[in-house]
């Protein structure tokens, strides 16, 4: 289903956790992601040639009055996160947690294997603006060649996890990981570090304004307003192709 130009191909969890021939690189779709992809050629054909789901509610109400046939679900990673865990515990399957902060990246390490009994690990480079230093990239190749897994969770903000990834398919598929997802900002939730956003609250498509004010800085200021340009895209044609 096309919508804001942007394809989405994953309407629910059974598609979600569907185990594919090739390495699944799933892109959670917010209002944000939406509109960049939108005014960038490369997030946008990162985006077409993958799994995409809902990420945000408004973008799902919005899709769901447009579609009203169609049956879909939102698919944040803060959800899913928990869905791949399960998968993992069943299947014997190892789990990285890339990004975040380094406190939180390791307390979720902590929660999840206890929660799930899973094999986990994780690494948290120091900030960097996209691309990563050389250096920076190589230390990240080979945290992940010492412990290559199944499934790869990047938590480094989009679009900077989706140009990682994308930049490092063949890499990530050559190491044998099944699943590779980027999730934002989940290690904070995961890790007990933020409480997620009421469910009153999320109903109403407002968990960036709740983000916000547990956490004021001027970038996610200046983001909550770039999402808003999404409502512009509801509404015209392709600009790629």
């Amino acid at each position: 289903m096309i919508f804001c130009n942007i394809e989405f191909n994953i309407y629910n969890k059974l598609e979600l956790l569907k185990e594919e021939k090739k390495l699944k690189f799933i892109i959670t779709a917010n209002a944000d992601i939406i509109q960049k992809a939108n005014s960038d050629p490369v997030l946008f054909n990162i985006l077409h040639n993958n799994y995409v789901t809902f990420d945000g509610q408004i973008p799902l109400l919005l899709a769901r009055l447009f579609n009203p046939k169609i049956e879909f679900y939102k698919l944040s990673g803060s959800d899913m996160i928990y869905d791949f865990c399960q998968l993992a515990n069943e299947k014997k399957y190892k789990i990285f947690l890339l990004g975040g902060l380094e406190k939180s990246n390791f307390l979720s390490q902590q929660k999840l294997r206890s929660d799930y009994l899973i094999e986990i690990s994780g690494y948290s480079p120091q900030f960097e603006k996209y691309p990563f230093l050389d250096e920076t990239n190589e230390k990240i190749l080979s945290e992940l060649t010492n412990f290559p897994p199944d499934i790869l969770f990047v938590g480094f903000g989009a679009p900077k996890q989706e140009l990682w990834i994308n930049d490092n398919i063949d890499f990530l598929s050559q190491l044998g990981v099944k699943y590779v997802i980027g999730i934002g900002g989940t290690f904070e939730f995961t890790s007990g570090s933020i409480k997620r956003a009421p469910v009153f609250i999320s109903k109403f498509g407002l968990e960036g304004i709740y983000r916000f004010a547990k956490q004021p800085n001027l970038m996610r200021f200046f983001r909550l307003i770039d999402s808003l340009k999404f409502f512009k895209y509801v509404f015209i044609k392709p600009r790629f192709e």
